[in-house]
């Protein structure tokens, strides 16, 4: 958007202008003879100034009648040259809109002859867009007759001299600097105000700082109608002089200063003569004022980020009728993008021609209204928050040729309408939420040159009516559901130079009709199901291919040994294309490619003799998860690897020296033995990775000359001794050292790394107490002593690691009670999935710093549900404490429940006393909970039943009573053997233990259902006996009372 107010300040200016030097500037001279002879030879002496004519503007500068040649006009009435045009025709801008002279061949090359002194009746002066500095680079004399003078993108520098006041004439001054600071300033513009003919002014780029007055200056120059002082470095424009003479103004241009003050006390509001106004790139923030009703001549009003989220768009929009571009993006604005839209006068739909608000927070859903804006040919609405489907109506906008809504939360399917967008050259729905399928009618876009459905969740087939659209030069679908194969009919987009089709479902073989791709440029394959076999064929006519990604499919690479690459490749990505056993001899035409991977090929053996002498100049290498055996070179210092991966093979010997230029390093998983070179001479070096190998001895000193290093992981290997002491490391962010015979204490300097996030030194053998200066690393996210012999209290501080997620202090020997105030731990009170960023989770997923150390594996060993798992990139996402084994004391912090992000929960193996706290059931991300083996008390909290995320608990071995609570997830936890997450606890009861509890209904056996009570061996033993005294008593009383049975009983007896 830049580019095109600027394209259309110029062609504005342009049309303004040309009255300047128009009527009397003509080339016929009528006053019957050749050019004035003293002005001949002081065109010669500025050409004799001239050192470099590449573009030959002076070719024609021979001959006596110097009011022919090329550039030059003479007065038809007294022959005098009145005008000199050399500006670079041929200059171009580059993709930022920037443009530097002495880096263009086709400019001029010289200085400015004082000889221009002699042309006495020169008006018009305009060397622009060339390099003419001269021997102080700084702006020369010039004659007070001037009425027209452009010297822009010419990089003087020193001060703008004052003198150019004395040209009285003057209506047109551009000294700008194009698109960045130039080094010419000046500390006072009042010399202006003696250009009271001033009608342009072009300062761009001219430092301009502490001139707080520059508007009251301006404002003396009445006739002015076009300023641009964007890039000036201006303070403010929140100066109102009392009365504004900018009657005439018709652009004002000041993009890109420093005015941090309100949106709605700028000056500029005032000037309703206005028809073009560009504050964009400044910090103005609050609201528009209803006085921007006023400027009904306003054509051009640009906002752009101003990156202030303070900003609103609530001024009075209604007499904007004249408004054709309008640009708010950068500007995190929020609010309902139906309310804005419907604000708008109804007669200014038809004149609107380009409307960007991307970059904002705009929501709401897309109206139907938007398909009234007819005459619409720039939309874009990129990266907000808006919702709900694409409409329809788009398809009304036939004038509309870049569209833009990529980064929403669009939903729904693409629309069949935009496939009436005819004059469509842009298109980019990419990122967004989007489902269905690839609606064949796109391919009635004949003029598209662009199209990005990438990052949604489109499925079905990818039509081949995109074939169709011949002036397509990017396709990228990639990072969808799309299945099927590739279509061959791709393979006549003549003009495409960029195909993205990774990260999806596709299947079938590559057709060979891609290898008549002749512009191609960057093919990406990647991450799909494609089989078959990749040939000379796919690749005949590819002579444009500068980079290639086929990994990760079901491909076979084969090519002749003999055969020769039609192209020279920047970036080769083969990553699991079934290259193995041995290494393809073709691999030796990458000599020149700065990236190659060749990963997970089943590449077994060691190297072939030209591996390293082809490789010696690539700056990225990743040949990881191989089975290639042997030793790294000894010259690997000499090569100019920046990134080099090495993991997962099964090379041996010694680690080599370092490449000098190396900024990651991935040796993991090899069986490199000796010790780490004693000198690490790497400045560069960012990340290392030397874990689980064999290597022993100490870490040497040198490592603290790595003052770079932000990664650093040498976990799993036979290290001894203590680690450095390198103060003069500040840049660690994530140090794994796990696995290790380490010894000694925390090291000191690791408190002046404040950035760091992860610190792993588990299983080594330091001591000693956790330091207190551990809180003031406030940016820790994982914090790993497991297994050490570290003692003492564990320091309250602990608990102003407000990021931390991941905390085990577990196997050592702390004592006293946990920290009370664990609420402080805020990352673990709520699920925020902005911290969650910690990884990149998808190729085209990067998150903070680590996207930069992508290929670096890294794993972490959690005890959770009773068993030791193994984390990838998952850990990045678990939020866990583990304290157990341990000698704590005391109760388990009541703030502890309000940790509910947390998932595992082990205090087992302590000393811990008093009751669970029973308010356990808020933690609701719980897994995993352990307090085995302590010496709780009390009841079971009934909340438990409410952690319905529960699937492992053990709360053996403690002292814990009363009855077992019960509930849906609960009663599912350890089918096979239930009862021994309670065991140990005497005093529980119900289900699943072997106990009732008293007053409860049936045992566990289910026999006696009607019994409440359960069995009591005092009442069993009395009811024995009573049973035996009135069975006696009553055989006595019989014996009483029956005669006969006394005689019977007698006589048996006897």
């Amino acid at each position: 958007m830049c580019r095109t107010t600027r394209v259309l300040l110029t062609l504005i200016s342009l049309s303004i202008f040309p009255f300047f030097t128009t009527g009397s500037l003509q080339r016929q001279h009528a006053h019957g003879g050749g050019c004035i002879p003293v002005e001949r030879a002081a065109l010669l002496s500025f050409k004799e100034g001239i050192t470099s004519n590449n573009s030959n503007l002076l070719a024609s500068w021979q001959g006596q009648d110097c009011c022919r040649w090329r550039g030059i006009s003479c007065s038809n009435q007294t022959g005098n040259v009145i005008k000199l045009h050399l500006r670079n025709p041929n200059a171009t801008f580059d993709s930022a809109g920037f443009y530097y002279a002495c880096e263009d061949a086709n400019a001029l090359f010289g200085e400015i002859s004082p000889s221009l002194l002699s042309l006495k009746g020169l008006e018009h002066l305009d060397l622009s867009m060339n390099c003419l500095l001269g021997p102080d680079s700084q702006i020369p004399l010039l004659l007070g007759s001037m009425r027209y003078l452009n010297l822009s993108s010419i990089p003087f520098i020193g001060k703008v001299p004052s003198q150019l006041g004395n040209l009285s004439k003057l209506q047109y001054l551009d000294l700008g600097q194009p698109g960045y600071y130039s080094d010419m300033y000046s500390k006072d513009i009042t010399w202006l105000t003696k250009l009271p003919s001033l009608k342009f002014l072009g300062m761009i780029g001219v430092n301009l700082s502490g001139i707080a007055d520059w508007p009251h200056t301006l404002n003396m120059i009445p006739a002015l109608r076009v300023i641009d002082l964007s890039w000036c470095q201006l303070d403010s424009a929140n100066q109102s002089p009392l009365h504004l003479n900018f009657t005439k103004l018709e652009k004002l241009n000041l993009l890109g200063n420093d005015f941090e003050h309100s949106l709605g006390s700028g000056w500029f509001w005032r000037a309703t003569s206005l028809e073009y106004l560009n504050l964009s790139g400044n910090r103005l923030f609050g609201q528009l004022l209803d006085t921007l009703g006023n400027m009904t001549y306003l054509q051009v009003l640009d906002i752009s980020y101003n990156e202030n989220s303070d900003m609103m768009m609530t001024g009075n929009l209604e007499n904007l009728w004249s408004l054709e571009i309008l640009n708010l993006s950068g500007n995190y604005i929020n609010g309902d993008i139906a309310v804005l839209l419907k604000s708008w006068p109804e007669c200014a739909w038809k004149k609107l021609q380009e409307l960007d608000l991307s970059d904002n927070n705009f929501s709401g859903t897309l109206p139907s209204l938007t398909g009234k804006f007819t005459r619409l040919s720039i939309l874009s609405l990129k990266r907000n928050s808006l919702v709900g489907p694409v409409p329809q109506s788009l398809g009304n906008l036939t004038c509309l040729t870049f569209l833009e809504l990529n980064g929403n939360h669009l939903t729904g399917s693409i629309p069949t309408k935009l496939g009436t967008l005819t004059s469509l050259t842009f298109l980019d729905i990419s990122s967004n939420d989007l489902t269905g399928s690839i609606p064949a009618e796109l391919g009635n876009l004949r003029y598209l040159t662009a199209l990005d459905l990438s990052v949604n969740g489109i499925v079905g087939l990818i039509p081949p009516q995109l074939g169709n659209m011949t002036s397509l030069t990017l396709l990228c679908v990639n990072n969808n559901h799309l299945t099927g194969s590739i279509p061959a009919k791709l393979g006549t987009l003549m003009y495409l130079t960029t195909l993205d089709l990774s990260n999806n479902h596709l299947n079938g073989s590559v057709p060979t009709e891609i290898g008549s791709l002749i512009n191609m440029m960057h093919l990406d394959l990647s991450n799909n199901s494609i089989t078959g076999e990749i040939t000379e064929e796919h690749f005949a006519n590819l002579a444009s291919l500068k980079k290639i990604n086929l990994s990760f499919n079901n491909l076979k690479i084969i090519l002749n040994s003999d055969w020769h690459a039609p192209f020279r490749l920047e970036s080769a990505q083969f990553a699991s294309c079934k290259m193995g056993p041995l290494f393809p001899t073709w691999l030796q035409q990458l000599e020149s490619t700065y990236e190659v991977d060749i990963s997970s090929n089943v590449l077994k053996g060691e190297f072939p003799g030209w591996f390293w002498y082809t490789f010696s100049h690539t700056t990225i290498l990743d040949i990881s998860n191989n089975q290639i055996s042997g030793s790294l070179p000894a010259h690997l210092n000499g090569m100019t690897f920046h990134k080099l991966y090495l993991s997962s093979n099964l090379l041996t010997g010694p680690v080599p020296m370092l490449p000098k230029n190396i900024t990651q390093l991935d040796i993991s998983n090899n069986t490199f033995s000796e010790t780490i070179p004693s000198n690490l001479d790497a400045a560069a070096l960012r990340a290392l990775s030397m874990r689980s190998n064999q290597i022993g001895g100490y870490i040497p000193e040198s490592i603290c000359k790595l003052e770079q290093l932000v990664y650093l992981d040498l976990s799993n290997n036979i290290l001894e001794g203590e680690i450095p002491q390198c103060f003069h490391t500040y840049k660690i962010e994530r140090l794994i050292l796990s696995n290790n015979s380490l010894s000694g204490k925390i090291p000191a300097f690791l408190q002046n790394n404040t950035g760091l996030k992860f610190l792993d030194l588990s299983w080594n053998k330091f001591s000693g107490r956790l330091p207190t200066w551990i809180g003031k690393l406030v940016d820790l996210r994982f914090l790993i002593l497991s297994h050490n012999k570290f003692s003492d209290n564990i320091p309250v501080n602990v608990t102003k690691l407000s990021r931390l997620q991941y905390l085990d202090l577990s196997g050592n020997n702390f004592s006293g009670a946990i920290p009370w105030h664990l609420s402080n731990l805020t990352f673990m009170t709520t699920l925020d999935e902005d911290y969650m960023d910690f990884f990149d989770i998808g190729p085209y997923i990067y998150h903070t710093l680590y996207h930069d150390f992508d290929r670096l594996e890294q794993t972490l060993s959690v005890n959770t549900k009773g068993q030791h798992l193994t984390y990838s990139k998952t850990f990045a996402y678990f939020v866990s404490i583990d304290l157990s084994s341990n000698s704590l004391t005391g109760e388990i912090p009541p703030y502890i429940t309000s940790l509910a992000a947390l998932m595992n929960m082990n205090l087992s193996s302590n000393q811990l006393s008093g009751q669970i706290p029973n308010m356990i059931g808020a933690m609701q991300s719980l897994v995993s909970l352990d307090l085995s083996q302590n010496k709780l008390s009390g009841e079971i909290p009934s909340s438990l039943s409410s952690l319905t995320s529960l699937s492992y608990l053990n709360l053996s071995y403690n002292s814990l009573c009363g009855r077992i609570p019960s509930g849906p997830q609960l009663d599912t936890l350890n089918a096979e053997n239930p009862s021994s997450m309670y065991i140990g606890n005497s005093g529980l009861c119900g289900r699943p233990v072997h106990k009732n509890c008293s007053g409860n209904d049936p045992s566990i056996d289910g026999d006696l259902k009607s019994s409440k009570q359960e069995f009591d061996p005092l009442s069993f033993y009395f009811g024995i006996v009573l049973g035996f005294l009135v069975g006696l008593w009553m055989v006595f009383c019989a014996l009483l009372f029956k005669k006969t049975w006394r005689i019977a009983y007698f006589q048996l007896f006897d």
